[in-house]
């Protein structure tokens, strides 16, 4: 298979002479917002009719994506291929929701019967622990479980957790356990968390695949330490934890904790959130059957994202149109803007995502690279971000691309009428403003209410925020960091940028020598 920069590719070179179409503003009419549409997996809907693209655009990217070979390459992903590269590995966070080629054969072990086999186990642990069968050292039943884990094992899952938490209200499914999580190493972060947290009633999952990551073991040691100064007779706090981490971890070979599931070197950090990393907190919080509809959302996606069609495919239309905003027409950031609460958290995973995977200055082969790559990636819940950041959205100097997200119904189903209308009718009246705000601008006498208009958005929408859709809105952009990694010629699924700090700060910690300045720091916070 061939892997080449993107300034080499002839298709590129062509899209790069493409002349930009008109105003946003004067392409958008109802017919373009009803043909510009893909169904995404789910329920799940990509608009892209707020877009700075017309089918001379779309015919060139459908070129760039053939020329690339995209989808071979996703085939080959999913078939096992080692894809990445920099540290010689499988990428198979695809394979834990379902098979979309070839067994993948480890060691002589088929991985997908093995990932089965994992969620099968906390599935089984789920039920018993809801049951009452399995209960605290002494003797209650958990009504709490805590997540203790940083990266990939908080961004995600509390993410998926926070999502879906109204979800399972409205739908009258019954949380068995609440879930909290601690991620930072700051000591305030668990200290917070366990000032309103029952020990004899909490369960405590610790989350590292390396089983070594110092701020997860760091805050395992805090939280050991107090629990135990509460002094509760016949209280063990490591009978009240479980671990995820690899099998062949320092965790793993532990007898100490009540149980333990495993992840494999095969599935990132960030895109673990389908894997045991969040199917633990998930399935304790929600009960196995939510955290199983989750998967299959995110399955569905992931076989739509095998369309060779770009005009079909969702995750690669989304990936090809922002290789032309930032490849071409020069943006350098993009703006998630979910209107839903329950999404609150959504935009901080993307950045770890987005950002982690696509942030690279080399290539496959570790060869620099003449264009840019991933942009930077922000965001927050509409309405609360229009009273914030939208102002420079609308005004700044910057064109900044904009990802909506929106739904037509609540999750709960809680709503009242004010104004003649409901909760649920102004938040997505105020969706649908911002998108044509953003297109058309409005002209003024008064510079300062002039708006150029010409900022181009896209809308990921559905009936309802569920587990399925949240699968499917999961995978989607997974599976859209992973088209724009192949279109740019990068090693999106390792992070050695994430490395130095670490390596500095294990040097502070011991005092030896170290650079000067990094000694001056230390001394200016006390460390050294």
């Amino acid at each position: 298979m061939t892997y080449e920069n993107l300034s080499l590719l002839k298709s590129y070179k062509s899209l790069a002479e493409t002349q930009k179409p008109g105003k946003i503003g004067s392409l958008l009419c109802p017919e373009r917002i009803q043909d510009f549409s893909c169904p995404a997996g789910a329920g799940l809907v990509y608009n892209y009719a707020a877009k700075e693209a017309d089918n001379t655009v779309l015919d060139k990217l459908q070129a760039l994506a053939d020329d690339a070979g995209v989808i071979a390459k996703y085939k080959a992903l999913v078939n096992g291929e080692t894809m990445n590269t920099g540290e010689d590995r499988k990428v198979l966070h695809h394979l834990v929701r379902g098979q979309l080629g070839a067994d993948v054969i480890h060691e002589g072990k088929n991985l997908r019967d093995f990932y089965t086999d994992q969620q099968q186990r906390i599935a089984d642990f789920a039920v018993r622990v809801h049951s009452g069968a399995v209960k605290g050292s002494t003797g209650k039943p958990f009504t709490t479980v805590v997540q203790i884990g940083i990266g990939g094992s908080d961004l995600g899952p509390r993410a998926m957790y926070l999502a879906l938490k109204n979800y399972c209200t409205g739908a009258g499914i019954p949380q068995p356990l609440q879930a909290k999580f601690i991620s930072n190493v700051d000591p305030d972060d668990a200290a917070e968390v366990l000032s309103d947290t029952d020990p004899e009633t909490s369960l405590f999952i610790l989350v590292s695949k390396s089983g070594t990551t110092q701020e997860t073991l760091t805050n395992r040691q805090l939280v050991i330490d107090i629990l135990t100064s509460r002094a509760i007779p016949g209280y063990d706090p490591l009978k009240h934890m479980i671990a995820v981490t690899s099998e062949t971890s320092p965790l793993a070979s532990s007898s100490e904790y009540l149980d333990s599931f495993f992840i494999d070197d095969f599935i990132g950090g960030r895109y673990s959130s389908t894997s045991a990393v969040g199917g633990a907190v998930l399935s304790l919080a929600f009960g196995p059957g939510v955290f199983s509809e989750f998967l299959e959302g995110a399955h569905e996606a992931d076989k739509a994202a095998l369309e060779t069609d770009i005009r079909k495919n969702a995750a690669l239309l989304d990936a090809l149109i922002g290789v032309w905003e930032r490849n071409v027409l020069g943006y350098p950031s993009t703006a998630i803007l979910p209107y839903s609460q329950a999404l609150s958290r959504f935009p901080a995973h993307l950045q770890q995502l987005d950002m982690e995977s696509n942030g690279k200055r080399v290539n496959r082969n570790g060869q620099p690279v003449d264009y840019a790559t991933g942009p930077v990636i922000f965001g927050e819940p509409g309405t609360n971000g229009q009273h914030s950041f939208y102002q420079l959205l609308h005004q700044g100097t910057d064109i900044i691309p904009l990802q909506f997200i929106g739904f037509q119904h609540n999750q709960t189903g809680v709503d009242t009428v004010s104004d003649g209308s409901t909760s649920q009718e102004k938040l997505n009246a105020n969706l649908c403003a911002q998108i044509v705000a953003f297109a058309q601008g409005k002209t003024d006498a008064n510079p300062n209410r002039e708006f150029p208009g010409m900022r181009p958005s896209s809308l990921l929408y559905a009936a309802r925020l569920t587990p399925s859709t949240l699968g499917a809105l999961l995978a989607h952009y997974e599976n859209k960091v992973m088209f724009q990694g192949f279109i740019w010629n990068l090693n999106s699924f390792d992070q050695e940028g994430v490395q130095l700090g670490k390596v500095l700060a294990k040097t502070v910690l011991a005092k030896g020598d170290m650079d000067p300045a990094l000694r001056a720091y230390g001394s200016l916070l006390g460390v050294v």
